[in-house]
């Protein structure tokens, strides 16, 4: 269930904001809704597992936050994020 370290340097490299960059917002909120899609993808074979939808949702709320604060500080940034990873359609 978990991504890959390889797929997570891919996110990485993708959504940067500069050169040493691992922990911006954009990264952050990448790397959560590849683990997000992912568990979706699980819960959809295993309807039951009631402990992985837990963390799914603690994972929302952590994106949602994380949103938010990027929204408040740079408008344009938060939009540019939004279309590349498909959000809010």
């Amino acid at each position: 269930m978990a991504i890959t370290q390889e797929r997570k340097n891919e996110l990485i490299n993708e959504y940067k904001v500069h050169d040493t960059d691992t922990g911006s917002p954009e990264v952050q909120i990448a790397i959560l809704t590849e683990q997000i899609n992912e568990l979706n993808d699980h819960l959809r074979t295993h309807k039951k597992d009631h402990h992985s939808r837990r963390g799914l949702l603690k994972m929302v709320g952590k994106r949602r936050n994380l949103l938010t604060y990027l929204r408040n500080k740079d408008i344009t940034r938060y939009r540019e994020l939004i279309g590349r990873l498909g959000l809010r359609r």
